[in-house]
This record gives structure tokens, C-alpha cells and sequence, in this order.
């Protein structure tokens, strides 16, 4: 067959040869060593939690590499593609500090290596596609979707392996006239990838995470270009990676199964191979059984789902760098106020099974990497997060930023620094009593005599003075203690405490359920410090009427 007649049949439009197409995307020159990755999601409307996890490791291997992070949008199946979809996908993945070098960008692209839409690149597939019917690498298929059905269940029925390939590949071979009689009924056909390869033959094959691994050759002729030109994800990825210098791919480990096809596209392409990356799947624990997290039955699996809850961006970049590097947890720890850029990242270091992901964890270390952030850092992240998830809230901190700061600012600094918040959604709750609209008694003064705490309230209000530093102030309520029969010194309360009514240490909780509304709350000099006086004497006398 002459197939230079062949290609100028199926696509006589395509003009451009692959010389053309390397000359526009010429070589990126770049450091030796320089890592180019990409994200390159389908605009389906739902990033995941394995897509944080990949996004996270191209970010990672490119941008400690002095190399080049970009953002392609694999939208050639446009029954997937949601409106809105390629905006939501930059927008969410900026809430978590992830920054493209390159790529699409809402209102286009950004960068030298574009259209970075697939959809616009359907000239360049058709170019090599072009190129590999000249070849003798590729040919049409005029099967029907039914015939295609009907080889299945011929292969099912024979218990073997469902595909295009060997006897049941009928277009394989086909004369030119029986493909020029089709085309002038206006048959529609897909292209087709000719694989010389055989499920007898086996190689070893080194993979950046996983190690060598055995793979078998593919012998199935896939689908290379769809009825309407537009390419499969298999063929656009081969093209995209290479004219846009791609050295490694990192993507789920469930994709191994193709790694063999795609393996043999980019010989018979001309193209070098890039590296590839295949993660270990998320798993989590469910009745003491490990399980692949899941869309269905985990709110955590949804990417939406750490902002909504209000974990900082920082938070989930520490949290996904624990799950990716088996060594980064001890590097914390020897480390505990490095920037996270200071770590060396590596594949090397990536869980070849399936990394657990721990809610327990994640919020150890917010509260660890929010312990560590300033009162300002943390007041701009809860006023960030409220305007969009509790915008009354919102209002109330940005009328007073330098209350909500005082409040964020205690406890705060110092080798071992409070740790009360896990996310944004908590903090409401952990400084409402600051506030007289939402303040409420959640705790009670428990099995204490009503005359007994009465008097210690009236006897903190005798000498209460606002202006009184934290030594005075103690002083004082010790003398309170002492007055009203509770024992001022823990050590001789310990050596008897039946010869008292109490401690020092209960006048303390008295004077801070009556101020705060609880049992437990931050320093109670600063919280009065912030509430001011009469907020303070206001409050304990309304404690003392309910007595």
C-alpha cells in the first residue's frame, strides 16, 4: 500500500510535517538537571485529593530543580468537560500555594509551549498522526461501536483478552479500495496505533518511584485519533510531553497498566521518553482495614474540602509532604522552624505502597504549623477564610483588628507556644467569649459550696485592678484564697488538702468561668488584659446572681 497516499486520504487538510512542529516548540534550555513537570487535569469540576498529591510532587521535583512547573488542560473528551472547570481548577489549587510557572491560565494561556488546552491542539496531534500513516504505524477503522461490541463478547465467550489486535484487528490490513469505498460513503473511522508488539515479550523497565518493574509489551492496537480528529488522552499526552519538553511524569500508579503502550507510542514517535513517576494510591483506615480513600465515602477526599474546613494552604503543603517523603517527619523535628523549601525532596523517598492518610495527623500538624505563625499571619488567614465562610464573623474581627490580634497574639511565640487551633473553622468557637454577642457559659463550678465560690468572686472583685501586672494580680488572688479558706500554696494543699477548702488553683478556675464561660480557656491575665475592666467585673457579678 502506498501510504503517503494513505495519509494525504484520511487527512488531506494537514499540511505541517513534525519538522514543523519541533521548530515551533523548539528544545527549553535549561540548568542541567532542571525538572519539567506538569498538571495536567481534565476540567471535570472536582479536584481530589490524589490530585493534590501529584500536583504537590511536579511541583516539588520542578521548582527544587531550578526547572519549570506548568498547567495543561486535558479537555479531549468534551463530555466530561464541566463549564467553569479550568477556573475552578486554577482557583482551587492557588488556595493551596500551588503556582504554575507556565500554562492555562483563566482568561488563556501563559507561556511559549501553548495552546496548553488540548482542544486547541488538534492540528499538531494530526501532524503526527499524519506522520505515523506515512510510516505504516497507523491506520483507519471504520468498525461501528456495535461490530466493536460484537469482538468483545466473541473474545469474552473464548475467555480471552478484550481488544483490537490479531485476527480480530479486521481493518488491519484492509486494501486501499475498501478504505476509499468508506470514505466516499462518508463512513466516519478512527485511527488506529499498528502494534508490532507480543504478550510473549517481557522487559524490565525503572520507574523513578517504584523502581525496576517487569512489563509486558502491548499488542493491542489502540485508538490514537477519535472520529472527529481530536486525539485520545494516550496520543495527546505523547505529543504534548514532548514538544513541551516534559522529563517527568508523575500520575497515579492505577496508570501502570498503560505504561506499555505508551512506551511503544513514544519509539515509534521518534520521542524520548520521559520519566515516569507513579505514585502509591491514598488509603486510610476504616475499622482497622486499610482502604483506598474514597469520593463517595470521604469528605477529606475532595480538594474543596481543607479549604472549607479552613486549613491554611501551608498546612496541607506540610501535611501532603509527610505523606510523600518518608523522611520529612524527622527532618521536622531536627528542623521545626525551617521554611518548607529547605527540604530536599526526592522520589526516592516516596512510599511504594499505599501512603495512609491520618486525620489525626493532619490536624497535629496544623496546630503545629498555626503554633508557628504570628498573630498577623494568623488574623489575615481566619479574616480571609470568614469572608467567605462566615461573613458576620468576618465583619466583627475586621472592626477591631488589633483585639483579634491580641487575642491571636497569646500564648504565641517562644519555644513552646500554644497550640488550641487546627483549622479556621475552630476559631469562632476558641475566641467567641471575647465577644458579648457570643458569649455563653459552657461550664459549671462543679461540686463547690455556692457561698463558698460567691465569696471568692466578691473577694476578686474587692481588689480587682485592670492596671495590675500579671505578679500583682496573682498576688492577689492568692490573698483571696487565703481569705476565704481555699490554700494559696499548692505545696502545703498537696501535703493536706482535707485542712482546706480548695486550692488557689480553683479560686483561678472560679474567676475564669465566670469571665470566659469556661474551664479551660488561654491565659486568663491576658484574656482580662483584652476584655477590659468592665467586661470583666460585669461578667463575674453576673456569675455571682446565679449563685
Amino acid at each position: 500500500m502506498d501510504n503517503n497516499y494513505l495519509a494525504d486520504l484520511l487527512y488531506p487538510n494537514i499540511t505541517t510535517l513534525p519538522a514543523d512542529m519541533e521548530a515551533r516548540y523548539p528544545k527549553r534550555q535549561l540548568p542541567e538537571g532542571a525538572k519539567v513537570t506538569r498538571f495536567a487535569p481534565s476540567p471535570t469540576g472536582f479536584l481530589h485529593l490524589g490530585n493534590l498529591y501529584g500536583a504537590f510532587t511536579d511541583e516539588r521535583l520542578a521548582h527544587t530543580s531550578g526547572g519549570v512547573f506548568y498547567l495543561r488542560i486535558e479537555d479531549t473528551d468534551a463530555k466530561r468537560t464541566v463549564p467553569g472547570g479550568v477556573e475552578l481548577i486554577i482557583k482551587t489549587l492557588a488556595k493551596f500555594g500551588l503556582e504554575f510557572d507556565e500554562g492555562a491560565v483563566i482568561d488563556g494561556d501563559k507561556g511559549a509551549y501553548g495552546p496548553y488546552r488540548q482542544s486547541e491542539r488538534a492540528e499538531i496531534y494530526q501532524t503526527y498522526a499524519k506522520q505515523l500513516i506515512r510510516e505504516g504505524k497507523a491506520y483507519p477503522c471504520f468498525c461501528t461501536e456495535e461490530e466493536v461490541e460484537a469482538i468483545r463478547e466473541k473474545q469474552e465467550a473464548l475467555k480471552l483478552t478484550p481488544g483490537y489486535y490479531g485476527e480480530f484487528a479486521v481493518w488491519r490490513d484492509a486494501p486501499i479500495e475498501k478504505i476509499e469505498a468508506k470514505l466516499k460513503e462518508g463512513a466516519p473511522f478512527v485511527l488506529r496505533f499498528r502494534s508490532e508488539g507480543s504478550v510473549e515479550n517481557h522487559f524490565k523497565f525503572k520507574d523513578e518511584i517504584k523502581g525496576d518493574i517487569n512489563v509486558t509489551e502491548n499488542d493491542i492496537d489502540h485508538v490514537i485519533l477519535k472520529s472527529d480528529g481530536i486525539p485520545t488522552y494516550h496520543f495527546a499526552h505523547a505529543v504534548d510531553d514532548h514538544l513541551m519538553g516534559t522529563t517527568h511524569v508523575v500520575r497515579d500508579e492505577s496508570w501502570l497498566s498503560t505504561l506499555p503502550f505508551h512506551i511503544q507510542l513514544f519509539k515509534a514517535l521518534g520521542f524520548k521518553l520521559p520519566k515516569y513517576c507513579h505514585t502509591a494510591q491514598v488509603m486510610k483506615l476504616d475499622n482497622g482495614n486499610k482502604r483506598k480513600i474514597s469520593k463517595r465515602k470521604d469528605p477529606e477526599f475532595a480538594a474543596t474540602f481543607y479549604h472549607e474546613q479552613g486549613y491554611p494552604a501551608a498546612v496541607t503543603r506540610e501535611y501532603l509532604i509527610t505523606l510523600l517523603n518518608s523522611n520529612f517527619e524527622e527532618w521536622r523535628l531536627a528542623n521545626p522552624t525551617a521554611p518548607l523549601d529547605d527540604f530536599k525532596f526526592t522520589t526516592k523517598k516516596m512510599a511504594v505502597s499505599g501512603s495512609l492518610f491520618d486525620m489525626d495527623k493532619l490536624n497535629d500538624i496544623s496546630k503545629n504549623v498555626i503554633s508557628r505563625m504570628t498573630a498577623d499571619e494568623v488574623y489575615d488567614g481566619v479574616l480571609a477564610w470568614t469572608k467567605d465562610f462566615d461573613p458576620n464573623f468576618a465583619e466583627k474581627l475586621a472592626a477591631d483588628p488589633g483585639k483579634a490580634k491580641a487575642v491571636f497574639a497569646i500564648g504565641r511565640g517562644g519555644k513552646k507556644p500554644r497550640k488550641d487551633i487546627a483549622r479556621w473553622g475552630e476559631v469562632k468557637a476558641y475566641m467567641s467569649f471575647f465577644y458579648d454577642e457570643y458569649f455563653t457559659v459552657e461550664g459549671s463550678f462543679g461540686d463547690f459550696v455556692a457561698d463558698d465560690v460567691r465569696a471568692a468572686l466578691n473577694g476578686f472583685l474587692e481588689t480587682f485592678d485592670i492596671a495590675d501586672d500579671s505578679g500583682v494580680w496573682f498576688d492577689k488572688i492568692k490573698a483571696v484564697a487565703n481569705k476565704t479558706g481555699f490554700a494559696s500554696d499548692m505545696k502545703a494543699y498537696k501535703a493536706d488538702p482535707a485542712a482546706f477548702k480548695g486550692s488557689v488553683a480553683d479560686i483561678s478556675s472560679f474567676i475564669r468561668l465566670a469571665v470566659t464561660g469556661r474551664v479551660n480557656s488561654p491565659d486568663l491575665y491576658s484574656v482580662m488584659q483584652i476584655l477590659g475592666a468592665d467586661t470583666v467585673i460585669a461578667r463575674v457579678k453576673a456569675a455571682i446572681e446565679t449563685l
